[in-house]
Parts: C-alpha cells; sequence; structure tokens
C-alpha cells in the first residue's frame, strides 16, 4: 500500500468550521480510518495569516471565508471551492456599554466585521442599507476588520462604549451575549436565509496529485455536518474542545434556536456565489473583480459525497 499523504488544512476556532473539528475528533478517536491521507488541522487566530500561508503554499487547503478565497483566486492562487463548510452562522450583536436601543443608535460607532472580504460586510452593509442609512468613509457608519477571537475582549474594555456592535461567526457572539457584555438584535440567516460563508477550498496541485484524499476529506465532512444536526449534544462536547469554549456556549450555536447555523448542506450554490461576487464589486467595492465561477468551484467531489 502506498504511503499515505499529509493534508495540511487551515481553519478558525469558529462553529463555521466545526465540522473539521468533528472530523479530527472521529479520526482521533479511531471512529473513522482514511485511507489515502492524514489529516493535519493548523488553527489561525485571524484571516490573513491564513490566506498568507494558503497562497504560500504553506497549507494544502483550508476552511475560509468566501469572498477572501475569491479574491486570492482572482490573484492568481491555484485552487478550487469544493464544499460550502456551513449556511448561516452568523449574530450581529450590539454592545450594552454603546447604549444601542435602536438601528439609528448605530451611527457614528464603530462595527466590528472579521474581513472586508467577508459575507459578514455584505449582511451589515445590506441590512443597513434596508433601513437608508450610509454606509462606507465619512458616511453613517464606520467598519473595523477585527479578528473574530479578539472581538470579546474588545466589548470588555470599550469603557466609552465606541464599538456600537459587530456581525461575526460564531460562538462568539453567543459569548458575548452571555458575559452579558451584548443583545442579539439579528441571526444572519434573518438577514439573509441559508447564506453561504466559510467554504472549504482545496490546491489544484493537491486536487490533481491526490484526488482520493480529496473525496475522502469531502466525504467524512459531508457525514460531519449530518452528525452536527442530528446529535447536537454530542457535537457541542466536540466542539467545546475544538473551540476552546464551554459546552454551553457551543450548544445555544447549534440547538438555540436549531437552525441558527446548518451544516448539513454543503453543496456549494452558484446563484449565491454570483450573488456575493455581484454585491462586493458593484456594490461595496470590496473585491477587486468579479471571477469566473464556473472555474473557480469544482462540485464533483460534493457530488460523490453525497452533499446536500
Amino acid at each position: 500500500m502506498p504511503e499515505k499523504t499529509n493534508l495540511k488544512i487551515g481553519h478558525l476556532p469558529i462553529t463555521d468550521h466545526l465540522i473539521l473539528g468533528v472530523t479530527m475528533d472521529k479520526l482521533q478517536k479511531g471512529h473513522e480510518t482514511f485511507e489515502h491521507c492524514s489529516l493535519e488541522a493548523k488553527p489561525y487566530r485571524g484571516w490573513n495569516p491564513l490566506a498568507d500561508d494558503l497562497k504560500a503554499g504553506v497549507l494544502d487547503a483550508a476552511c475560509i471565508l468566501a469572498p477572501l478565497a475569491m479574491e486570492l483566486y482572482h490573484s492568481g492562487a491555484k485552487m478550487k471551492l469544493i464544499l460550502q463548510t456551513h449556511k448561516g452562522g452568523s449574530t450581529l450583536i450590539a454592545s450594552k456599554k454603546a447604549n444601542i436601543e435602536k438601528i439609528e443608535d448605530f451611527v457614528g460607532k464603530h462595527i466590528l466585521i472579521p474581513h472586508y472580504l467577508s459575507v459578514h460586510h455584505l449582511l451589515f452593509d445590506w441590512f443597513m442599507r434596508q433601513q437608508g442609512f450610509e454606509v462606507g468613509a465619512g458616511k453613517d457608519l464606520i467598519f473595523d476588520v477585527v479578528a473574530p477571537s479578539e472581538i470579546p475582549e474588545i466589548l470588555e474594555y470599550d469603557e466609552k462604549g465606541s464599538v456600537g456592535g459587530f456581525i461575526v461567526a460564531e460562538p462568539f457572539g453567543r459569548q458575548v451575549v452571555k458575559a452579558g457584555l451584548g443583545v442579539e438584535l439579528a441571526m444572519s440567516k434573518d438577514i439573509w436565509l441559508d447564506h453561504p460563508c466559510c467554504v472549504l477550498v482545496v490546491k489544484d496541485e493537491f486536487i490533481q496529485n491526490h484526488p482520493e484524499a480529496v473525496q475522502e476529506l469531502s466525504n467524512s465532512l459531508v457525514e460531519s455536518g449530518r452528525y452536527i444536526k442530528d446529535h447536537p449534544d454530542q457535537a457541542s462536547q466536540i466542539g467545546a474542545g475544538f473551540l476552546n469554549q464551554d459546552v454551553d456556549v457551543v450548544h445555544s450555536v447549534l440547538a438555540d434556536p436549531k437552525g441558527r447555523v446548518r451544516m448539513d448542506q454543503l453543496f456549494p450554490v452558484m446563484e449565491d456565489f454570483e450573488h456575493i461576487q455581484e454585491y462586493m464589486t458593484h456594490t461595496i467595492n470590496a473585491m477587486s473583480a468579479k471571477i469566473d465561477l464556473e472555474k473557480f468551484i469544482d462540485t464533483s467531489f460534493a457530488e460523490k459525497a453525497g452533499a446536500e
């Protein structure tokens, strides 16, 4: 039997990437065995270091923000989007210290987002435009980019209430609510139902050299997503370790309410990604240009994995 290849995959400690945590747990406990690769998961605090390592070839694959992946592809990174890692799963939080009682109170405040090239940027921008506010430099709202894991501490020490709130992947919204620092205004699925956000990308060279390993990973991640849906209690225990969070915080993301985040429908929907790049290139000018999604998205692995 040929020696297994090592697949290095980057991720952040967010519930959007919990399917990877469940797959790693299955492998570590011997509940599942990969024949074609060993899986090495590398956690990152923020998106830019992950993106840099992906582009530089330090990583073979990554769970990454869809718009950021599109921008990397536009800049020459040779990779394919093969799965969504979730749908929904983020939250819009108002800081209690900023005394946000109505949408108008966000005016003049700093709004934290995880990256300009994020669906969170799109969602909050669209949400506020729908309310009649102007977004951008010198306008009603000020966006600041902050690594997701740093947001709870920023709110804790923001004594002047200059930060109005944030929109970010869970579990940091639930963590802030539990700590009494913020109030949930909306779940991201209330702004755009079943929206994509993070995706799994794999470098072209790895796909060409090890297609069986990519399929093996895809199969496992799809099954992990179904497991999370069907077994939220057990998945919360796994997630607590993977995300370094309290079990009750992770459980509230997965089950309160049910459907806050979905991991049982991971098949890439072309129309959704077209909407993302249309909005982010023409409305908020966050992306450099539109890309050829037919060349960037490869659904063959998702199809063989039985992704819905």
